[in-house]
């Protein structure tokens, strides 16, 4: 028989996967405040923790979040004495004006997301402050994504609120003159709350939030419609799809990650790899007219030869290095070098592209991807005991158990 108790507990989790990020952006509208809306919400599912367990979840949880989420958010504002104040500025709509309408798009998590990640914000703060109102992560769990400390990161979120509310920066998807400008800053946090999702950085986690992945793809779909003809935003679709395509192979049955060479093809998803490489021919005859690609157009299109190939032996490597060679030129990161080199690795031999990533240890020595990559070329040379030593490194520095549990197979191998 099922634990009743296990049954809730799953109730809650999946309800605040479901529901958080809604139920801040509906609050935020009412309210016009981050911080009320925030801490209603919090206090809605600390309420759920108390009292589901006894009365059971109820038959519609996002209902019963909503009603004690505003009930809570009330609650504070009469005790600060600011009810009336409150009340004319939740009818006002968070702005001086009266509300801007939107067009065909009318989505209260996606003004979250234009808010957060105003540019007024540094961009380490709209990071932050997506992942916590529109991800619903957890301070500490933000905090070893970014590897600082959780009172840091509170402090950081903190002041990012503190600025947008006193610059009283508008609940609203900007102008259309305004968009192009935005966008950009926009994407790269969505980027960021995808991989988020993807591989998740709290060593306590499910290794693949979906919730997170599925909640960055909507938007981005949302924003796409919003500028149809912009490149980037198709390409950061694209590059999304292909990667979320790849999540059913991505960890073993034993909670172990999976890398792309072991992963189980068969199980990729169809429909997602067939939207998403129909993105990048579109963008590759926008940039045969002469539209230069960027950054996420790149990825993408690197992301279609992996999974146009049925086996890791089928992998078109010269595309996957020539792909990788254009992408160093719009964006030359440390991290954009060491991908590359699995490309020359193929190509070229591990003993080159041993020497093409020698030299990016001084600015990825605490990334662990970077020790791994170096642990595997050793491998692949015979090397065992330094390969051993960079094994050991890139466990200690993992972010998660599936990751850890991988390496450590893999040095356990060496013998």
């Amino acid at each position: 028989m099922r634990d009743p108790a296990v049954d809730v507990r799953a109730a809650i989790i999946r309800a605040h996967h479901e529901e958080w990020a809604r139920l801040v952006a509906a609050l935020t509208r009412r309210f016009g405040d981050l911080d009320i809306a925030e801490e209603a919400v919090a206090e809605a599912f600390a309420a759920a923790v108390e009292r589901w367990p006894a009365d059971g979840p109820p038959p519609n949880p996002g209902a019963w979040l909503t009603i004690t989420a505003n009930r809570k958010a009330i609650d504070r504002i009469r005790r600060e004495n600011k009810r009336d104040d409150k009340q004319k500025q939740a009818q006002m709509g968070y702005d001086d004006g009266p509300p801007e309408p939107l067009g065909a798009i009318e989505d209260e998590r996606l003004r979250l997301v234009f808010i957060c990640c105003h540019p007024a914000l540094a961009m380490d703060a709209r990071v932050a402050l997506t992942l916590r109102m529109v991800g619903g992560l957890t301070v500490p769990e933000i905090a070893r994504a970014f590897l600082v400390q959780a009172t840091t990161m509170e402090r950081r979120i903190t002041r990012a609120k503190a600025k947008i509310k006193a610059a009283r920066i508008p609940y609203r998807v900007p102008s259309a003159d305004d968009l192009p400008a935005r966008v950009s800053g926009v994407l790269a946090v969505l980027f960021l709350v995808f991989n988020e999702g993807y591989l998740a950085g709290s060593p306590d986690a499910d290794p693949l939030r979906h919730d997170l992945t599925t909640e960055a793809i909507r938007l981005t779909r949302l924003i796409r419609a919003l500028l149809p003809h912009d490149g980037e935003v198709a390409g950061l679709l694209a590059l999304m799809l292909l990667i979320e395509a790849r999540r059913p192979a991505r960890v073993s049955a034993d909670g172990e990650l999976v890398s792309l060479d072991e992963q189980d093809r068969a199980v990729w998803d169809p429909e997602l790899i067939a939207e998403g490489h129909r993105l990048v021919r579109e963008r590759l005859a926008a940039a045969a007219a002469g539209a230069a690609p960027g950054r996420y157009q790149i990825l993408a299109a690197i992301n279609a030869v992996h999974t146009s190939a049925r086996d890791i032996r089928d992998t078109d490597w010269s595309q996957v290095r020539a792909l990788y060679d254009q992408l160093v030129a719009v964006d030359p990161s440390p991290v954009i070098a060491l991908n590359r080199a699995v490309a020359v690795a193929e190509l070229d031999g591990p003993q080159a592209a041993l020497a093409d990533i020698e030299h990016l240890e001084d600015d990825l020595t605490g990334y662990h991807a970077y020790h791994a990559a170096r642990a595997d070329l050793l491998r692949r040379l015979g090397r065992a005991e330094e390969s051993r030593a960079a094994y050991d490194r890139a466990i200690e520095l993992a972010g998660n158990t599936a990751e850890s549990a991988s390496l450590t197979r893999r040095r356990d191998q060496l013998g």
